[in-house]
């Protein structure tokens, strides 16, 4: 679990926790560079998206949960990076370059290597509380926190979950990465057995477990992907080949057996798992014909499902983060973190946006909705909107969302009001 932005909002939508996850590797050994990286979390439903070259960003591909960051990513010519959690307060740094969008998306979309990444590392403050490895396909790679960077001195590299400064003093405890230190040390050629053995030996299981593991070929932009720790049924990533197709965003356990484990994982959070269900039904039976008969369900009393209109507002927000991921190529919705590039005034067509935005339309005449939670409507309500070109009806409705900071959760109130401010 790698939350980068980290903020207050409704119960089951952000959450973030200081936990041991994950195990990220990049190593260099005649003539091959390779990295390996398990991702760990409490919930799955992870995602997969494909962003072809543009004018002025490099072909990638990203994996991500639904809130649709870039969990690890590789680009056309093999940057790759992943992130480990911390418990390192960036609060405890005197900022003074603060990139004003995704610092590491940037760089994935402008940077070939871990020495033109650093160009901007060396520029920008990293503020998250996670710590990133970077590896490139020349055998580079570093280790940063928001108070420390170091760079790769033997032919790997190892990152957990604890401040990468220990490393020189020994004052750590991580199981993981002396399991994969004692394995990488006694390697002599490196290919996809050897990683898939680390990777193996250091899943996790129970309520936080390995929701899928990758190995990347740097050189040959390879990716070899497994979920949910099941290793005898890969998925071969061929980049360059992907890439040509076109944009593409797929739930990443899609491209695999179904496994009784993983589904009764999925099964323990019951409100993320009705959401995803109702978007594989979209998926099926199409966006409108499911939201009509949803939202038949929601008005009829006989049959009031109290916890309907939670699970719908969740599938819009989704709906909004997964278009907006598409018009911004492989992007984060800026917006929704509160990032300076996400309130600039964009024009969406996108047919997602629409149904988000008949979702919150919807929710709006639901009764029973508490004011913080009905102003967080309004100001999505305003937001699709204004994308969609309709100024004056977002002004109108930003400005209900902001109307009492006692009654709007502050994230929304400050969206809505630097919103109004631009308008």
């Amino acid at each position: 679990m790698k939350k980068l932005l980290l903020f207050a909002l409704m119960a089951s939508t952000i959450l973030s926790q200081n936990i041991d996850a994950c195990t990220v590797i990049s190593y260099a050994l005649k003539g091959e560079v390779y990295a390996a990286a398990n991702e760990d979390d409490y919930m799955g439903f992870a995602r997969v998206w494909f962003n072809p070259k543009t004018a002025d960003r490099y072909g990638s591909v990203c994996f991500g949960l639904p809130d649709m960051q870039a969990q690890a990513a590789i680009n056309e010519h093999g940057l790759f990076y992943d992130f480990t959690a911390q418990n390192i307060d960036p609060n405890q740094f005197h900022f003074k370059n603060v990139f004003s969008g995704d610092l590491f998306f940037e760089i994935l979309g402008k940077c070939k290597t871990v020495p033109e990444a650093m160009v901007y590392l060396d520029k920008y403050d990293y503020t998250a509380s996670a710590q990133i490895l970077i590896a490139d396909a020349l055998g580079n790679s570093i280790i940063i926190n928001a108070g420390t960077k170091l760079a790769k001195s033997g032919a790997y590299q190892i990152n957990t979950n604890f401040d990468i400064s220990k490393l020189k003093t020994k004052s750590y405890l991580c199981r993981r990465y002396d399991i994969s230190d004692e394995a990488l040390r006694k390697a002599t050629v490196l290919n996809v057995p050897l990683f898939r053995d680390v990777l193996n030996r250091t899943r996790q299981e129970g309520k936080l477990s390995t929701i899928y593991s990758n190995i990347y070929d740097l050189k040959r932009k390879i990716i070899t992907v497994y979920n949910f720790h099941d290793f005898e049924h890969p998925w071969v990533i061929d980049l360059k080949k992907e890439l040509a197709k076109g944009y593409r965003l797929e739930k990443l356990s899609n491209r695999f057996p179904t496994s009784f484990a993983y589904e009764q994982f999925l099964m323990s959070d019951k409100a993320m798992y009705r959401k995803e269900a109702i978007l594989d039904e979209i998926n099926t039976k199409g966006l409108q014909p499911t939201l009509n008969n949803y939202f038949d369900l929601g008005r009829n009393t006989e049959k009031k499902d109290s916890t309907l209109n939670s699970i719908l507002l969740e599938v819009g927000i989704q709906l909004v983060k997964e278009s907006y991921n598409q018009y911004a190529n492989g992007g984060l919705w800026e917006y929704w973190f509160e990032m300076p590039g996400g309130f600039k005034i964009e024009n969406i067509n996108d047919k997602r946006i629409r149904a988000a935005g008949e979702i919150f339309n919807y929710l709006k005449t639901e009764k029973g909705i508490d004011n913080k939670l009905q102003h967080f409507i309004f100001e999505l309500s305003a937001y699709v909107n204004l994308v969609q070109g309709d100024r004056n009806r977002a002004k109108e409705y930003y400005s209900i969302a902001s109307a009492s900071s006692t009654d709007t959760w502050p994230i929304s109130f400050n969206r809505s009001k630097k919103m109004l401010a631009i308008l």
